[in-house]
């Protein structure tokens, strides 16, 4: 997640252009909307606790947002950025290995930013219809991206990848509603495993299975 989320603005008069000032204030109260909703949800976050928790004004809250659900999708987007970064590329090697990588890659990132995998995993749901598609389009990346990692061409592979994806969230998200670490560490190899299975079985398309 971006580092300069929580950076705050020097007091008085300061040299940083009008569009860093927007942008830091954008990024100060994305990241206050998705902490203030990990301890409070969705339906019972107001816009008054983002600002008190980004400290900044009502004034330049609707300077930026339109709405407590726009700064949420905005919020959410930026959840989002991160889930593919610094994924293994697809190419030569053990398809499973690029499957492992990524998946503790993925979960180091939800570990690493609690607020913001709860925005995504549990308080989409209770965001409306457009939070919804939002999540099923990045779930529909997730699942392309695990079949690239996998060499998977047909139909029938990629449906197995959409099962591993819709698996993952389902399983990821009760550790991040208890903020439970060492549950959430242990998806990990239980569900590589269980890929590797799958694999060896040929769910993935033809191409696949041992060799």
């Amino acid at each position: 997640m971006p580092s300069t989320s929580s950076r705050r603005l020097p007091r008085g008069r300061h040299a940083l252009a009008p569009e860093e000032v927007a942008r830091i204030q954008r990024e100060r109260l994305c990241r206050a909307m998705a902490e203030v909703m990990s301890e409070k949800g969705y339906a019972a976050t107001a816009v008054e606790d983002v600002l008190k928790h980004a400290g900044v004004s009502r004034q330049t809250f609707y300077r930026i947002f339109s709405s407590k659900q726009d700064c949420f999708l905005a919020s959410f987007e930026t959840a989002c950025a991160v889930s593919l970064e610094r994924m293994p590329a697809p190419g030569d090697g053990d398809p499973i290995e690029r499957c492992e990588a990524a998946l503790v890659h993925h979960l180091r990132t939800v570990a690493a930013e609690l607020p913001f995998a709860r925005l995504f995993l549990i308080e989409a749901f209770a965001a409306g219809p457009e939070a919804i598609r939002r999540r099923a389009d990045r779930e529909a990346a997730m699942t392309a991206a695990l079949a690239g990692l996998l060499g998977v061409r047909d139909d029938g592979g990629r449906f197995t990848c959409r099962m591993v994806v819709s698996a993952i969230c389902a399983m990821v998200a009760p550790p991040v509603a208890r903020k439970d670490l060492d549950a959430l560490h242990a998806v990990g190899p239980a569900m590589t495993a269980h890929v590797r299975r799958l694999w060896d079985a040929g769910a993935f398309g033809a191409g696949t299975g041992p060799r």
